[in-house]
């Protein structure tokens, strides 16, 4: 049974006060620390000693809990290899077995293996592991694909939806929703069979990003927003307005130097994070400024993109199972949210795809790569696409690829740093509009630069500098993550496509 409590519930008050003590300097360390003895034990004798003259917090921590080691940490890198052998090697380090876990640990047990990033993050996440599949597709390592897509499966099934990552304190969100584009890729190497298999967790998926509760007047509700005409479509949304277990003291003092009430900026930061884009000017009013965030007002582009692709497979699942019905349903819906996306999110002065406040009823002004995912998805038709394309270069390619977006503000998912998702999007975007030449330039200036920091570093990277390739990416909550699953995953996936369309 999984659990639904959060750590700070479970070790009240001493969650609390280890996370704002500065003890750690990372706050996801403890909320994934390993109790090694029962939590109510554990919280006997922090009642009992901690007002005692000699208490000393960090020796009790130390005696009562310990910290997973890094994936990957006893790793050693040879960089007289090949990228693509150094990634070979790493896969091992990268994955894990069936888990068991004891009472107060916050990771949810799965029963398949499946790779985490690196890094801090010792756990499974959703919308990194499709761009982790790429590279393990390249690899012929299909069983391990399919052994992810039923961990997810296995999640939808266990508690409707698919979470940030397996940890009880992501179950208040999920993420960008992949697991459909994870289940046509596997049908692309099986056949297109095995989307019989998962009608029934995608179908789940569908109704958890579609779930609602109407009342009289109400214009949003969870996942949901009911536009002027009539007609709905997605947002990112956490449905929790309390401080993040893992960045539980930075939460705190946000809070503190913000007029914005708490519940509503922290329901706001948590749905950036459901986003996976955490943090960006994107969200923000005041792109200088974190606390203006309001990304619940906010329709994403590639969310509905990904919505969209959700509802098409649906369609073409269906149809294989003989429910012609049900197929017919699918695809009427993924029709007219092709007219939504295009209606709200296409700006045809500036020729490119921008995110819909619903509450100001009118398209954000930030300039960033997720306007490219219409293109991914043959959404528009040629004419917009070379017109998209060409934006795209003209303000978001640089030296070491795609710039996230066209503000430097501190933020990790702001300039000067490119990802490895976004610049795989955009490759796949010159696709369906006969733009190989510039699908060249973005996979080549990519690998180059993934290339040439592991020369220097041994290391395949969480983020890049694409702006000055000779520096390092920052920003953020924490420092540079190295591993990196999805880096390692679209690394590969470049070089091959690199192979076959030079």
């Amino acid at each position: 049974m999984i659990s639904l409590t959060l750590p700070e519930e479970i070790f009240d008050p001493l969650f609390h006060d280890v996370a704002l003590s500065g003890l750690l300097s990372d706050g996801k360390s403890w909320s994934d620390a390993i109790p090694l003895a029962d939590p109510r034990t554990i919280l006997e004798h922090y009642k009992n000693e901690k007002t005692s003259e000699n208490f000393d917090l960090a020796r009790f921590v130390l005696q009562y809990f310990e910290f997973p080691a890094q994936p990957a940490s006893d790793f050693i890198s040879d960089t007289h290899q090949s990228v693509e052998a150094h990634i070979s090697r790493l896969w091992p380090y990268l994955t894990r077995n069936s888990d068991h876990i004891g009472p107060g640990n916050s990771l949810i047990p799965l029963p398949f293996p499946y790779v985490v990033p690196g890094g801090r993050f010792n756990e499974i996440y959703y919308w990194d592991s499709y761009f982790t599949m790429l590279g393990l597709q390249a690899d012929d390592k299909t069983d391990l694909i399919e052994s992810m897509i039923d961990n997810f499966a296995w999640l939808i099934g266990e508690i409707g939806f698919i979470p940030n990552g397996n940890r009880t304190y992501f179950l208040s969100r999920s993420q960008p929703p992949f697991f459909s584009m994870m289940v046509t890729l596997l049908a692309q190497i099986k056949g297109d069979h095995i989307l019989i298999k998962y009608i029934q967790p995608l179908e789940k998926e569908y109704n958890f990003w579609m779930d609602c509760d109407w009342k009289s007047g109400m214009k949003e509700n969870r996942h949901v927003v009911q536009l002027e005409d009539g007609q709905v479509l997605n947002r990112y949304w956490d449905k929790l307005d309390m401080p993040r277990s893992e960045m539980y003291a930075e939460d705190v003092h946000l809070t503190l130097q913000s007029a914005k009430p708490s519940a509503s900026l922290l329901q706001n930061i948590r749905s950036a994070c459901e986003s996976g884009w955490d943090f960006s000017s994107r969200w923000c009013v005041d792109p200088d400024e974190l606390t203006s965030i309001h990304t619940c007002e906010l329709l994403p582009v590639d969310l509905n993109c990904l919505m969209y692709h959700l509802e098409v497979t649906l369609g073409k699942a269906f149809l294989l199972e003989g429910n012609t019905e049900q197929s017919n349903l699918f695809k009427a819906r993924s029709e007219k949210r092709k007219v939504l996306i295009l209606k709200y999110f296409w700006n045809e002065e500036e020729g490119y795809f921008f995110d819909y406040d619903f509450v100001a009823k009118k398209q954000t002004p930030s300039i960033h790569l997720a306007g490219i995912f219409p293109l991914a998805f043959g959404l528009v038709d040629m004419e917009q696409g070379h017109k998209a394309l060409h934006y795209m270069e003209k303000h978001l390619l640089k030296d070491g690829g795609l710039v996230t977006t066209t503000m430097t503000t501190g933020q990790q998912w702001d300039a000067p740093n490119g990802w490895a998702p976004l610049q795989w999007m955009a490759l796949m975007a010159t696709i369906p509009y006969h733009q190989k030449a510039l699908g060249v330039k973005i996979a080549e200036s990519w690998t180059s630069l993934n290339e040439k920091v592991f020369k220097l570093t041994g290391k395949m990277m969480e983020k890049y500098n694409v702006v000055d390739p000779d520096s390092e990416s920052g920003g953020g909550e924490y420092p540079v993550q190295d591993g990196f699953g999805w880096s390692n995953g679209v690394y590969l996936a470049m070089k091959k496509w690199l192979a076959e369309n030079k």
